[in-house]
């Protein structure tokens, strides 16, 4: 077999370029498909735009001509943009465009001995470098924020349940899925000892505070800190609830930063459940022969008006019942027709898997919702708890 001579041979050691050229582009896609890839661009392309579009809508007065709107929506959109930056890097921007509309230029003199020298100027060279400086400091910005936003979720989730507690009479499952990398929806369970061991109860809960992301999750630490605090006062469901709304009410925004919330206590012997529903989604409760009741007893969204009352009410669970307490993300999460999931398709999913357990259930309704929305964005905070009475 002839071989190359040995000045023209390769060096044993050197990757041939189509492997480099492969390895650069699966390092640059983390071995993203290109649908995959352009999927991910639709999503961030219309998270981007809602980001903008809600400014400019607010800003666009009613009584303008055609014409007159089109440019007032490309004024306030390049405004959005440009006031989303800190003075200097909208300087830098304004710089780079107005660099980019100049053609190249220069200029010539002569020197002492009379010979001509050209100075050209490339406008759009320095533009575009001045764009890619701009883009690296917002970068470096970003990176900064998303570690913090990291360190965020992890502390959100040590305050969320682990693995679901052993409860007798009682087999449950839950789950949340945040819009953002820290979510405003709670959930929880935890025993709640009474004087004596006859007294001992167990609670669920599960809270959706106004908004998303960062002010979101920070009020939902609130919640979480103020229930497990007054939870371990000898105090009636309605008053510990009375008194968690008072509390929410100094922390609300007079009202903006409200929380719909529904808080339960479960008496192991008896197989009853206590609950309030604080202006949340009425949890469903299936009963063995498929009627459906709703848990809709209770008052206002906790943090609106500090001297809402609240009613308790209760209910049996027997064997076989179920319970699904859920948040609004769930049955108002949107395909790319914007229709709702709603709850006709949640009551269906949950009839289906009756016969099974909650983990199983659990996971037949998330990939119900997945296989709904699609590639659609999620514009909402999912969190679902599911609880099904068993033989103790």
């Amino acid at each position: 077999m002839a071989t190359l001579p040995p000045s023209v041979q390769p060096p044993a050691n050197r990757v041939p370029l189509g492997v480099r050229l492969h390895r650069f582009w699966q390092r640059v896609t983390e071995g993203m498909e290109v649908s995959q890839l352009w999927s991910q661009f639709e999503n961030e392309a219309r998270a981007s735009y809602r980001l903008y579009s809600a400014d400019v809508a607010a800003k666009t007065p009613e009584g303008l001509t055609r014409r007159g709107r089109n440019l007032h929506i490309v004024k306030e959109f390049f405004w959005s943009i440009l006031e989303k930056l800190s003075p200097a890097r909208r300087v830098l921007l304004l710089a780079a465009l107005v660099m980019l509309l100049f053609p190249s230029s220069g200029f010539s003199y002569h020197d002492a001995q009379h010979e001509l020298h050209v100075v050209e100027f490339d406008f759009h060279f320095w533009g575009g470098l001045l764009l890619f400086l701009l883009l690296m400091l917002e970068i470096a910005d970003r990176v900064v924020m998303k570690r913090d936003l990291q360190i965020a979720r992890e502390i959100q989730t040590w305050l969320l349940p682990g693995a679901p507690p052993q409860i007798p009479g009682i087999s449950m499952a839950y789950a949340t899925r945040p819009a953002n990398t820290v979510a405003g929806d709670y959930y929880d369970v935890f025993p709640r000892p009474g004087k004596t061991p006859e007294e001992n109860r167990v609670v669920f809960a599960v809270a959706d505070v106004a908004g998303k992301s960062v002010p979101a999750a920070m009020l939902m630490a609130t919640f979480q800190a103020s229930l497990k605090t007054l939870s371990t006062a000898q105090l009636a469901l309605p008053e510990l609830v009375s008194n968690m709304n008072k509390y929410a009410c100094s922390n609300s925004q007079g009202g903006m930063r409200f929380t719909t919330a529904f808080l339960a206590e479960y008496d192991t012997v008896q197989r009853s459940l206590t609950y309030i529903n604080a202006g949340h989604n009425n949890p469903i409760l299936r009963r063995t022969n498929g009627a459906i009741e709703r848990l809709d007893i209770g008052g206002l969204p906790l943090g609106i008006q500090p001297e809402a009352k609240y009613e308790s009410a209760r209910v049996i669970l027997a064997p076989e019942d179920w319970l699904v307490i859920f948040t609004d993300g769930v049955v108002e999460a949107e395909n790319a027709r914007q229709d709702e999931y709603g709850e006709a398709r949640l009551l269906n999913a949950i009839s289906a898997g009756a016969p099974g357990t909650p983990e199983e259930m659990l996971k037949r309704l998330m990939t119900e919702l997945d296989v709904f929305v699609g590639n659609t964005p999620q514009h909402d905070d999912i969190t679902c708890m599911l609880i099904k009475a068993v033989s103790a």
